[in-house]
C-alpha cells in the first residue's frame, strides 16, 4: 500500500519538480521587459483641451441621431475592426473622425459614408492609416 502511495506521489511530483530544475538556470526572454505603451504620444495628445475626444459629444437629439447613423453604417460594411470602432464627435451637425484605420481605401470610405448621413453638415477627418 505504502508503494503504491509513493509511486503516485512521484508521478505527480516529478513534472513539477523537473520544470522548477529547467527553469532555474534560464532567464526571461526580452518580451518580458516592460515596454512603453505604443499610444503614449496619441494619449498626451488627447489630454489637450483643442482635441475633440467623445465626451465633448453634443446630447442634442439630432446631433446623436447623426452619430448613431454613422455607427450603424459602418458596422454594416465590410471594414476592419479598427474601422468599425473610431471615433464619432457630432456638434451641431459637424462631425469629427478620429482613431486609426487599416489603409486610406478605409479611410475614404468611411468619409464617404458618413457625408452620405442626413444632417451632417461638415466632416473633419482625423482618421490616421496604420
Amino acid at each position: 500500500m505504502q508503494k503504491i502511495m509513493f509511486a503516485t506521489a512521484c508521478l505527480i511530483f516529478l513534472p513539477l519538480i523537473a520544470r522548477a530544475e529547467e527553469g532555474a538556470d534560464s532567464t526571461p526572454p526580452p518580451a518580458y521587459e516592460h515596454a512603453a505603451p505604443d499610444n503614449t504620444k496619441i494619449n498626451k495628445r488627447d489630454r489637450d483641451d483643442a482635441t475633440l475626444t467623445p465626451l465633448d459629444q453634443s446630447n442634442q437629439k439630432s446631433d446623436l441621431r447623426i452619430s448613431q447613423a454613422i455607427r450603424k453604417s459602418l458596422i454594416k460594411n465590410r471594414l476592419s475592426v479598427n474601422a468599425k470602432n473610431i471615433k464619432i464627435i457630432t456638434i451641431n451637425g459637424e462631425v469629427t473622425l478620429r482613431g486609426p484605420v487599416n489603409n486610406n481605401a478605409e479611410k475614404k470610405k468611411i468619409a464617404k459614408l458618413t457625408t452620405a448621413v442626413a444632417g451632417v453638415k461638415s466632416l473633419n477627418n482625423e482618421l490616421e492609416v496604420k
